[in-house]
Order: C-alpha cells, then sequence, then structure tokens
C-alpha cells in the first residue's frame, strides 16, 4: 500500500469515527428532548409532596401586596 492510499484510509476512518460520534451526540439529544419539559420541574430527590387538599385550595389572594401593587400600577390615569 502506498504512502497516499495509507493517507487516505486514515482521513475516511477519521471522516467516520466523527460521523458516528455526531450521530450518537444527536441520539442522545433526541432521547433527552422526548420528555417534557417544564417551568416549574423541580428534581425528584428536592419535590416536596402536595396533597389533594394543597392542590385544590385558592392560591389567588387579591389583598396581597404584589397584586395591589399591580392593579395600582396599571390603573388608568385619566378617571
Amino acid at each position: 500500500m502506498s504512502e497516499n492510499e495509507q493517507h487516505v484510509a486514515q482521513r475516511r476512518g477519521f471522516l467516520k469515527t466523527l460521523g458516528l460520534a455526531g450521530g450518537a451526540a444527536v441520539a442522545a439529544t433526541a432521547a433527552e428532548a422526548s420528555t417534557p419539559l417544564r417551568g416549574d420541574a423541580v428534581p425528584a430527590g428536592t419535590a416536596r409532596k402536595e396533597g389533594q387538599a394543597d392542590r385544590l385550595k385558592a392560591r389567588y389572594q387579591p389583598n396581597s401586596a404584589h397584586v395591589q401593587a399591580f392593579y395600582r400600577t396599571n390603573r388608568s390615569s385619566d378617571t
């Protein structure tokens, strides 16, 4: 085998390895992306268990400071 043929074989081997590594990376990313992501997701080890009563209780508090500030800043100034 000539020296030129050896270089070509090495180049092809390198490109084949590069292509396989890229394919593996895409497959790993696709597998990870198949699970839905949520903005409020908490890792399983630190998650707090929420009971039925906690899920059904009212969370909106109209007299809280941040709700009052929202209405105050968005109130129409012409009335």
